[in-house]
């Protein structure tokens, strides 16, 4: 996923030591908290089967056509919100993944929904700092199951949807049950890190009626 850089500078002059701890850990994607989750023993060959813990994400969605476009835009209102534009005023540790949840269009020229998320630490997990963005909120996830699919390098909506469709292939392979769409895009560093980057897509597993 590519970050926009313009939503990372800030100026020193209002910059604390949290929130350049804050911009640093999104500039380079170290130490940073993930969402926990079990892994199945028994795995695919080319993917992991997870199932993530109900936890509390910060979240904002919009329409468009441009997932690219969309991740950034969602990105930076999320990045806003860890920067303290909550009604506490309190300044949240950068987490990974930043994940995106899409809902496509019913067609190749409609719009699709994109809600992007951060992770909220498990510091906040409880009481969460409350959004004063109105376009901002408090996600309370559900336990759920994925299929991921990890890859590497700099992605783009293309790569997406390609590795993707691997995954897809995968799991008819296997005769396994899942949920086309909607599905997850997640990237875990910024555009700095040029060596072993990590990026994954996730769909769900179909769940019994």
């Amino acid at each position: 996923m590519r970050w926009n850089i313009n939503s990372l500078l800030i100026r020193s002059s209002t910059c604390g030591p949290i929130m350049l701890k804050a911009v640093g850990q999104a500039l380079f994607s170290t130490g940073l908290q993930n969402p926990k989750f079990t892994a199945e023993e028994k795995q695919g060959q080319d993917y992991e089967v997870r199932t993530y813990h109900a936890t509390k994400w910060v979240s904002t969605s919009l329409k468009g056509m441009d997932m690219d476009q969309a991740m950034n835009t969602g990105f930076r209102r999320l990045f806003k919100y860890i920067s303290g534009t909550n009604q506490n005023n309190v300044k949240v540790e950068m987490t990974a993944p930043v994940t995106g949840f899409v809902e496509p269009g019913a067609g190749p020229a409609c719009e699709s929904q994109f809600t992007v998320s951060f992770y909220i630490p498990e510091e906040h997990q409880e009481n969460p700092p409350q959004p004063s963005d109105p376009d901002v909120f408090i996600e309370q996830r559900k336990e759920f199951t994925a299929y991921v699919r990890t890859y590497g390098g700099f992605s783009n909506e293309q790569l997406k949807r390609d590795e993707l469709q691997k995954l897809l292939e995968s799991l008819k392979r296997d005769g396994v049950e899942y949920v086309d769409q909607p599905y997850y895009v997640a990237g875990y560093d910024s555009p700095f890190k040029l060596m072993n980057r990590r990026n994954e897509v996730w769909i769900l597993k179909k769940q019994p009626e």
